[in-house]
């Protein structure tokens, strides 16, 4: 198992001197799909562009987790990817499905997939691998990534599969992105720009 997430966030004291205004495990955690499922670690999101900077106002509240960063805003999480063990291929459609609506990205499913979990966000994610190794799954193929690698992922359909029997630990970096006009983007999920 991985060590403990730690989160410190810096703030400003009423004399405008930077400050650790937090130190410790993130606020939210949770394992989606079960205790052998991918955990999330929800690190910060900001909700607009340029994000605004105050002395400690904190992280803008959520409920739950969302895959998806706020419209104009960004999401910083890590996720740690348990070896796949057959589970996540033997899913019915609807529990995948399911598992993304937890998520508000019930949307973002591909048809006919080459990977239960295949989707398409309309984002743009910078996937930093921490620990292990992971595969990108995308349409016509598949690329392994080690720990210190980078993807930057640009809105394909894509999928992540854990085939090498130890944890995967990336983290991702969600900027809400807009799809270039004949792209086919599919579209953001209700109450999003």
């Amino acid at each position: 198992m991985s060590a403990a997430v730690r989160r410190i966030v810096t703030g400003h004291d009423e004399e405008g001197r930077s400050i650790v205004q937090e130190d410790g495990p993130p606020a939210r955690v949770v394992a989606l799909g079960g205790e052998s499922g991918t955990v999330f670690h929800e690190i910060w999101s900001t909700s607009a562009t340029p994000a605004p900077i105050d002395r400690a106002s904190g992280e803008p509240a959520e409920p739950g987790i969302a895959l998806l960063p706020p419209a104009g805003g960004t999401r910083i999480r890590i996720l740690d990817i348990p070896p796949d063990d057959g589970t996540v291929a033997a899913l019915p459609r609807e529990a995948v499905r399911a598992l993304f609506e937890a998520i508000g990205a019930g949307h973002a499913l591909a048809e006919d997939p080459p990977h239960p979990l295949m989707h398409r966000t309309e984002t743009v994610d910078y996937g930093i691998v921490l620990e292990g190794e992971i595969v990108l799954v995308l349409d016509d193929s598949e690329t392994t990534v080690r720990a210190g690698d980078v993807v930057i992922q640009r809105g394909t359909s894509h999928a992540w599969a854990n085939r090498s029997g130890n944890n995967a630990r990336i983290a991702f970096i969600l900027i809400d992105g807009r799809f270039e006009e004949g792209l086919g983007g599919q579209a953001k999920a209700a109450g999003e720009k």
